[in-house]
């Protein structure tokens, strides 16, 4: 199957109403140039999984600003102003899921668990809705694992079948949500030949990978 795509490519892979998880952390490690290609587009009314809104009109901010977010799945939104007055105004859904939960509950998702016990959340809101179960006599919430229909993630070095490096702190949420998607997409800063990278130093293999799209160095 033919992995790299150009961007009129990417664009074609997604649908109104979809859910995407976005790799990145305050922007960094998150897909700049496949965000602008959404911007672009006819795109809307997705649900994006994100550790945070991004910053104004930067990351998923950018898709925010624009419109093209119905339901934002995140831990803090306290760096867009844009997130916070959307959801007070009610044109935009927001869920917050404290940070560590967010991590386990892609990973658990992605490992094909039915979920996990953790007591963060108990007596506050966190804790509406959800099952709580005795351990030993010590109360835990029930956090159900996170999947969704597309993945776009940063990769530093992409080898051409998609084995994937990521730079220091830009490794973030990407790996994880490169498992619990159905459709992988990887923007590369640069991509190399098969046989190029260390495999010592892959953390995302090349069997989670669906597209490669060549982003900016």
């Amino acid at each position: 199957m033919k992995k790299i795509i150009d961007k009129s490519e990417f664009i074609s892979k997604l649908k109104n109403g979809m859910s995407i998880m976005v790799g990145g952390f305050m922007v960094v490690g998150t897909p700049e140039n496949l965000i602008e290609e959404i911007v672009k587009s006819d795109i809307k009314d997705l649900t994006i999984i994100c550790n945070d809104a991004g910053l104004p009109n930067k990351g998923v901010g950018k898709l925010i600003s624009a419109g093209k977010v119905k339901k934002l799945i995140a831990s803090h939104i306290g760096l867009n102003p844009e997130a916070g007055k959307r959801m007070s105004e009610g044109t935009m859904e927001v869920e917050l899921v404290p940070q560590g939960t967010l991590v386990e509950q892609i990973r658990s998702g992605g490992a094909g668990l039915g979920g996990f016990l953790t007591p963060t959340g108990l007596g506050t809101i966190v804790q509406e809705g959800k099952e709580i179960i005795e351990v030993e006599g010590e109360k835990f919430l029930l956090e159900k694992p996170l999947k969704a229909d597309i993945a776009l993630l940063l990769g530093h070095k992409v080898d051409e079948k998609g084995n994937t490096i990521y730079s220091k702190t830009t490794r973030n949420f990407n790996p994880m949500m490169a498992t619990a998607c159905e459709i992988v997409i990887v923007e590369a800063r640069e991509v190399v030949s098969i046989g190029d990278l260390n495999p010592d130093n892959i953390v995302t293999p090349h069997i989670f990978v669906d597209y490669i799209v060549k982003g900016d160095k």
